[in-house]
């Protein structure tokens, strides 16, 4: 099942938590090779999970993480303008524009969790008012990304070949949510269902950062 917690929040879901860290660092150090920190307790964190973000996370049956997805708004700190500017033509800051990163799955996850969390995204979308999603990734991304039916706009990239980095710009299209929804073998019932259960039945609130703004 699909959960949208925030870091705030993830100390009232230790198992949960503590696997999608460890599942970052299996993904991002170990088989990816990239420069990130891994602590004592194997945890991938960076900074931007200390701004209270918003994760969606597939939740496995025995309460372990399957997959999960990062969020900020774009008004505050993100990762996509402080470190990779020069791929766009400025910064990227709009209330209706979030940044989405760290999209990983664990490496035995059912083919279906990374449509799922791209569901997720979409209900994120039409619950807070989000317009688009701009994140960063690599070549290896575009074949998921087109497999699910979710491809980005691309607005600047480096490199080339395996190497290659870029930053992509999402919409939100009710016809793609319904091919990712097929792609994840779940109804969006069942989608919109999680979605309030996560938030409460009365509906998502405004989001946590809108507080201090």
């Amino acid at each position: 099942m699909l959960r949208y917690v925030y870091a705030d929040q993830l100390k009232n879901h230790p198992k949960l938590a503590a696997s999608m860290f460890r599942d970052r660092a299996d993904q991002f150090k170990t088989r990816l090779g990239w420069d990130v920190s891994v602590d004592a307790e194997g945890f991938e964190r960076d900074q931007y999970d200390d701004l209270n973000p918003l994760y969606v996370i597939w939740e496995n049956v025995d309460g372990s993480h399957g997959g999960s997805m990062r969020f900020l708004p774009t008004t505050g700190r993100t990762m996509v303008n402080e470190h990779f500017g020069s791929l766009m033509s400025g910064p990227i800051t709009s209330p209706t524009i979030w940044e989405c990163t760290r999209f990983c799955l664990n490496r035995n996850a059912e083919s279906r969790v990374a449509a799922a969390l791209m569901l997720g995204g979409g209900e994120i979308m039409q619950n807070f008012g989000v317009h688009h999603f701009v994140g960063v990734f690599d070549a290896r991304m575009v074949r998921i990304y087109r497999m699910i039916g979710s491809s980005p706009d691309i607005l600047g990239f480096d490199g080339e070949g395996r190497d290659k980095i870029s930053v992509g710009l999402w919409h939100f299209a009710p016809e793609a949510q319904a091919k990712v929804a097929s792609r994840a073998g779940l109804s969006l019932e069942l989608s919109r269902l999680w979605f309030a259960r996560s938030f409460g039945d009365t509906g998502a609130p405004a989001y946590e950062l809108a507080r201090t703004a």
